[in-house]
């Protein structure tokens, strides 16, 4: 949070109890914290914000800020004429609201962060590690999980709930919740895969264009998010399209009626869940780091693929996933095709597998999926 010394306002995004608000509280003990959920301060805000801003004038968390997006506007007026730092912490769980607002009234005024569910890292520096890699894809990162020790079968399904009643109500007016629900489980089927609003559509009985505005607000709540293919410097011959991931794994078993840690391990979409952890722990290490990472895939016509490019600059570096804990020579094989084409040397092309040794081979490196560190940049 050192970028409240730089700006006036810092924004914290990110997912529904992914910490936020803990965060913003433990940081800044001295601010005052106000929830725009709180009636009576969002009727305070939405009615009369000059005199909420004359009465809450610095040194304010304003949580689910987004609950009165025309307070933003106010609040440029008010840092402006203060001209000071670290006035405002605000936070909120949809970025398209918030982002939206933010982005009309605060620009150059705040730093933007996110903050995703726990990290393996985190969770291993706390000693919160479930045991194993079944048992971390299968209980995800929620905070709240771990800090009331609820099982991921008690907690996942509210949490849909909740998610459906009031994050989707709030984003669009969306009249078959059940429909709703259903799209959400058919993408959890399709993890890993390249996105096909044509398929989902049909499966679920509604329009390509209600396929795609419904996934617009799984983005927009941190529930999805694409991964873009690498094609713009290559043939003709690659795939343009984007691959559907869970910013969440706990979240996504619930969602394929996963009910144990035990099931993870024989279920069909094991690879797919192992991959999306993966995955993942470079999209929070970046976030939590306050950048925004440079991830994409790579996958010709032939159905040659390389999972993860994470680029430094214009030379990228290369990620297989592979959750067998048994190395095969295979796993280098989309690798050493794309290094081929690109020029790429060996020494940035890697393969993160569920297993626990390291070693360093002639196509590449094997790392472990428990202790590489995942620095997106």
């Amino acid at each position: 949070m050192q970028l409240s010394d730089k700006y006036p306002i810092v924004t914290l995004s990110g997912p529904r109890q992914s910490g936020k608000s803990t965060l913003l509280r433990n940081s800044f003990p001295q601010y005052t914290y106000l929830s725009l959920e709180d009636l009576d301060i969002r009727e305070y805000a939405s009615v009369d914000p000059r005199g909420f801003l004359a009465t809450y004038s610095n040194h304010v968390i304003i949580d689910e800020v987004q609950r009165v997006p025309s307070l933003l506007s106010y609040l440029q007026t008010h840092v402006d004429k203060a001209g000071e730092t670290g006035m405002f912490m605000l936070a909120g769980s949809q970025n398209f609201q918030l982002m939206e607002s933010v982005n009309q009234s605060l620009a150059g005024r705040t730093a933007v962060l996110k903050l995703l569910p726990f990290s393996h890292k985190e969770l291993q520096g706390a000693n919160l590690l479930p045991s194993g890699v079944n048992a971390e894809i299968f209980t995800g990162g929620y905070p709240r999980i771990y800090d009331k020790d609820i099982a991921p079968v008690d907690y996942y399904p509210y949490y849909l709930q909740t998610y459906v009643e009031r994050d989707v109500r709030q984003l669009r007016n969306i009249g078959d919740l059940g429909k709703f629900v259903r799209f959400v489980k058919l993408c959890a089927g399709r993890m890993g895969q390249l996105v096909n609003f044509s398929s989902l559509s049909n499966e679920c009985g509604v329009s390509v264009a209600t396929a795609s505005s419904w996934f617009s607000v799984l983005e927009a709540s941190y529930i999805c998010y694409l991964l873009r293919p690498d094609w713009n410097n290559f043939s003709k011959r690659l795939v343009k399209t984007p691959k559907l991931y869970f910013y969440d794994t706990g979240l996504a078993c619930s969602l394929l009626g996963v009910n144990s840690a035990e099931q993870v391990n024989s279920h069909f979409l094991r690879g797919a869940l192992f991959e999306n952890m993966v995955i993942n722990e470079f999209v929070k290490e970046g976030w939590h780091r306050g950048i925004e990472p440079d991830l994409r895939f790579w996958r010709d016509s032939q159905g040659n693929e390389v999972d993860l490019l994470v680029y430094e600059g214009d030379t990228p570096r290369a990620y297989e996933v592979k959750s067998s804990a048994t190395f095969s020579v295979d796993f280098f094989k989309g690798l050493s095709k794309w290094a081929a084409l690109t020029g790429v040397t060996e020494d940035r092309l890697n393969v993160i597998y569920g297993g626990e040794t390291n070693l360093n081979t002639s196509k590449g490196q094997l790392l472990s999926w428990s202790q590489y560190d995942y620095k997106a940049l």
